[in-house]
């Protein structure tokens, strides 16, 4: 039984535009293979209601997950959750639920509930809560897309409270082999590996070091013993070799 597909949306202007470094993408992808769900695809798109929604649609149709991170804040240009209910026709607006956990939050904290910080309490109709424990402000599924955050503590928590509840596969497995061969010389053993497991997956990662160039292997499967083997294999085809 193959694994779960998902796909990462990452929205902002200030991620395109190298202000931003995007560190979810790499949380996420970690936390994802853990959980024995498979990233397929990464995109980024600009602070754009129509790119946001052409990539919600898309996205949401060819994976059994989507995650967005970005633009659920309190200002003019956080425009995710409008987008995403946009995308599948929902209405949107202030609910209670998620106003009262605003409420609650800020009234702890002596902090006046204006307009703005209620405008993160816009959620699509018929969407789950995601929890928020760092601002209370939630983020929302709605049907296989899930919101979130971007400032990357408020990310990691909200992953951290959706994935138990997301259904998942075997976690993904990885092993690393140091070569100092470069590329060319384990190109077609490492071919024929992998013509030989063709339930793992092979990567080649080149490297240069003290004036010599070698290649990291990095085999992947949901299976340790047939990895073990595959991995055991290629090692012996370059004993001298490994660093």
């Amino acid at each position: 039984m193959m694994n779960p597909t998902a796909a990462m949306l990452v929205i902002g202007d200030e991620i395109l535009s190298g202000r931003t470094q995007d560190t979810n993408t790499y949380h996420l992808a970690g936390a994802l293979t853990g959980h024995g769900i498979d990233l397929k695809e990464v995109r980024v798109v600009a602070d754009d209601t129509g790119a946001i929604i052409a990539a919600v649609q898309y996205l949401a149709e060819h994976y059994d997950h989507v995650f967005t991170s970005g633009g659920i804040g309190p200002t003019h240009d956080d425009i995710t959750a409008d987008a995403v209910a946009a995308a599948f026709g929902t209405p949107i607006d202030v609910r209670d639920d998620a106003r009262a956990l605003l409420m609650a939050h800020y009234e702890q904290a002596d902090v006046e509930v204006n307009e703005a910080r209620l405008r993160m309490a816009r959620i699509p109709d018929g969407a789950a809560l995601i929890e928020n424990p760092i601002s209370a402000a939630p983020g929302f599924t709605l049907k296989n897309v899930h919101v979130m955050a971007g400032v990357p503590m408020i990310f990691q928590a909200m992953v951290a409270s959706l994935l138990p509840t997301l259904s998942g596969g075997k976690p993904l497995l990885s092993r690393t082999l140091r070569l100092m061969q470069p590329e060319g010389v384990i190109a077609k053993p490492l071919a024929d590996l992998a013509a030989e497991f063709p339930d793992l997956s092979f990567g080649s990662y080149p490297f240069y070091r003290d004036g010599t160039y070698g290649t990291n292997i990095v085999g992947r499967g949901t299976e340790a013993s047939e990895l073990d083997v595959a991995m055991a294999r290629l090692g012996t085809l370059f004993p001298m070799d490994k660093a």
